[in-house]
């Protein structure tokens, strides 16, 4: 365990986001390990899912509603809890169920996702930090493989890219918190303790709108 407590950290909610493969999971299970803090992670037990990916009439809405009201509920727990007083990680950001639903909706679909979006993101905490993890399509989908969960077997590379597209769309905006991009194409937190090490150097610095992660070795 680090010798860095987590209240020099400077933050009491991170929320990690990013496009499906871009290692969002894996990061936040290392930041909550080495500051002792507490991990939320989102419910991915869709059960709209499965017909989602399958293209079913009807199940991008459905998908979309669940996905909205199980990360409504989950982040009202975390205002609740009373869980300041030590450093919340988060896979995803609130905003997240918008950009999916402007990629998978029609547009009467979508009229009625953001009257209901509308009424609950201002319940929703916002993190004092948001690490914006970016790759391309290619390095997605080949970890996407490599984890070989069986529903993101039919994501296709055209979608993935769409997403991507619509992920740096809503970035490129975002005015919320404190903004970290961090461009995993060449970073391997798992596996070269390094990168991690950079990553909380920087981490450790004040932060002002968006800043970008640049790590030495990754030139």
């Amino acid at each position: 365990m680090s010798p860095q407590a987590p209240a020099t950290l400077g933050y009491h909610y991170l929320a990690v986001d990013g496009p499906i493969g871009v290692g969002k999971t894996t990061l936040v299970e290392m930041l909550t390990r080495h500051f002792e803090g507490v991990k939320i992670l989102e419910d991915v037990d869709n059960p709209f899912l499965s017909d989602f990916y399958a293209d079913r009439p009807g199940a991008a809405f459905q998908t979309e509603l669940y996905f909205l009201l199980s990360r409504f509920k989950q982040q009202r727990d975390i205002g609740q809890r009373g869980l300041f007083d030590r450093l919340l990680v988060s896979d995803y950001t609130f905003q997240k169920s918008r950009i999916f639903a402007y990629l998978n909706l029609s547009d009467d679909e979508l009229m009625l996702f953001d009257k209901l979006y509308a009424l609950l993101e201002p319940q929703v905490p916002v993190p004092d930090l948001v690490l914006y993890l970016v790759a391309d399509a290619d390095t997605c989908m080949e970890r996407i493989r490599k984890r070989a969960r069986n529903l993101e077997k039919l994501i296709s590379q055209h979608y993935l890219a769409e997403l991507i597209d619509a992920y740096n769309h809503y970035y490129h905006y975002y005015v919320r918190s404190p903004l970290l991009v961090v461009d995993t194409r060449h970073l391997n937190f798992p596996q070269r303790p390094e990168d991690f090490d950079e990553l909380l150097h920087r981490l450790a610095k004040p932060m002002k709108g968006t800043e970008y992660f640049q790590p030495l070795g990754s030139h």
